[in-house]
């Protein structure tokens, strides 16, 4: 089907529906509704069948849509079907945990290398290279990477940050919990661990006083 434009919020939640469908059994029911879907999920009806019909065109009426397609259209669209390779900079614990994790590959997520201002490894268990941040402009200019990811210290992620735009990075994930300054044609998906340890201690005092 035709690429349609979406907004962020809705590109955050396919990812959710792929995780589901593809939690189900071979030998469940072959289709599944937007209804079924929205159920599992605790969502509204109206909204995933929103979502869905932006991704794709196989829904049927009391049918549903084929679960196997249904799957390979999100996946299209989110990309997962073609290797987005990426760099990572900041080989610390986290760095090396990132480059270690072989869970990427069904994202279509591809870090080819690290790099450090003082790498304490020069290749990773996984077999990842980790260079010295005076070649990353040439690495990035060489092998037409775009994307990203930032897992340096706050104080250092805004200095990185400038190095992977002048190198040609457009996309940044971003692990440090700062706010970084890019140009308006910079997207930045920031990973908060501490705004996501907020929300979770808020839930848990508020279920604490419910019982109280």
């Amino acid at each position: 089907m035709e690429r349609k434009e979406i907004s962020k919020s809705v590109l955050k939640r396919l990812p959710g529906y792929l995780a589901y469908l593809k939690t189900l059994s071979n030998e469940t029911n072959a289709y599944i509704s937007a209804t079924a879907l929205a159920n599992a999920l605790g969502m509204g009806e109206v909204q995933v069948r929103k979502d869905l019909a932006m991704v794709s065109d196989g829904g049927r009426p009391k049918i549903g849509y084929l679960r196997e397609s249904l799957i390979d259209d999100i996946e299209q669209f989110l990309g997962y079907d073609n290797t987005n390779d990426a760099v990572l900079i900041g080989a610390g614990k986290l760095g090396l945990a990132l480059l270690g994790y072989s869970g990427f590959d069904d994202y279509g997520l591809n870090i080819l290398a690290a790099f450090d201002a003082a790498p304490a490894v020069t290749v990773t268990d996984s077999g990842k290279p980790v260079l010295t941040m005076d070649k990353l402009e040439s690495f990035c200019k060489s092998n037409k990477v775009r994307m990203g990811i930032i897992t340096v210290p706050a104080v250092h992620a805004q200095s990185v940050c400038d190095q992977l735009i002048a190198s040609g990075i457009k996309a940044i994930w971003n692990f440090a919990p700062t706010h970084l300054d890019v140009p308006s044609h910079i997207l930045v998906q920031n990973e908060n661990m501490a705004t996501s340890l907020a929300v979770l201690s808020m839930h848990l005092q508020a279920q604490m006083k419910e019982k109280k």
